[in-house]
This record gives C-alpha cells, structure tokens and sequence, in this order.
C-alpha cells in the first residue's frame, strides 16, 4: 500500500475515490464535484489517498485558506467493506506527517457533529484515537443543515501558549467553506 498526496485536480484519481466519498457521506453531506474542482483550481484542497494495485482503501480531502498555519481536515472516509481494519488510522497518521513536513502548518482542526448519537459519539473518539481532542463546548449550525457541530484540534508540534477556541476554529472553518463555494 502507498500513499498518494496531489494539490491539483487529478481526473483518474478522483475518478477511483468518489463513491468512496459519496457512500461515507451521502448526497446531504458531500460537495459537488465542480466545488471540489473549483477548491483546486483556487489552491484551496488536496487530495490523500491510500491505495494498492490501483484501488482506493481510504481517501481524505484537506484544506487551508491561503498563507494559514491551519489545516482543515475537511473529510475523510474508509471504502465501506474495509471499515474498522485501522486504514482510517494510518491515513490521518500519513496526513499529519504530511502536514508537519508542509512549513506552514501548526494545527489540523476537523469539525464533528456533536448531537450524541452513536454514530457521532463513534466519529468524536475515532477522531481521539488520532489524537484530536475536542475544544470547548461552543457549537455550530450552518444555515443548510440542522446539524450542530463543535471543533477538534490537534496540535502538529506543541500546544502554543494561547491555545485555539472553538468559535475561533468554527468560523475558520466556515470561512474555508465559504470560500470553497465561491465559484470563479
């Protein structure tokens, strides 16, 4: 198995990750593919996978507004069959040593719904086992959706003086996705 990490749009290859990303999280939830395209053509994404002999066990889609200390780990999903054997793990371990040897970077931050379903609950402790931890209890709703959700953060070198909040790190992400939106 080999990791893959591209800042430009790459047909193929999106080609071998969508219905990864579209199973793990359905229509309501993804991005459609213009915006995504759009996000690398604005040198706002990239694209990690995992792979071997040409098929995609994991994939991730990553994130930053430009000259930012912050990565957004924007999504990030297992192909379905293969869940729970731990390639979700070695990505976001393969992103963070990606992420350290990338200068800029100081923090990752990903957002989680935070409505404590099992499902959520689930996602909030794989994100722990990463490293992650959850900041304070400020939580979000963006205008599309009746999800409320709340930041994680994970520090890439040591946690600074002035650690981040969580409104801080949700309207950061809000920004990006604003951003992401913004066609042209």
């Amino acid at each position: 198995m080999k990791f893959i990490t591209t800042k430009q749009w790459d047909e193929d290859l999106w080609h071998k990750t969508k219905d990864i990303y579209n199973v793990a999280f359905g229509e309501h939830a993804t991005k459609p593919e213009k915006i995504i395209r759009n996000m690398f053509a604005k040198g706002l994404s990239s694209l990690h996978v995992l792979i071997e002999n040409d098929k995609v066990f994991a994939m991730a889609l990553t994130g930053s507004m430009p000259n930012s200390s912050v990565l957004l780990l924007d999504y990030l999903a297992v192909r379905k069959d293969l869940r729970g054997h731990g390639f979700g793990q070695e990505l976001c371990e393969y992103i963070k040593e990606w992420a350290r040897s990338q200068t800029q970077f100081k923090r990752i931050l990903v957002e989680v719904e935070c409505d404590e379903t099992p499902g959520n609950l689930a996602r909030i402790h794989f994100w722990e086992k990463c490293g992650f931890q959850l900041l304070d209890d400020y939580k979000h709703c963006y205008k599309w959706g009746p999800q409320h959700y709340m930041a994680m953060v994970l520090y890439l070198n040591r946690k600074p003086a002035t650690p981040l909040n969580g409104e801080d790190c949700l309207k950061y992400m809000a920004t990006f996705h604003k951003e992401s939106y913004k066609l042209g």
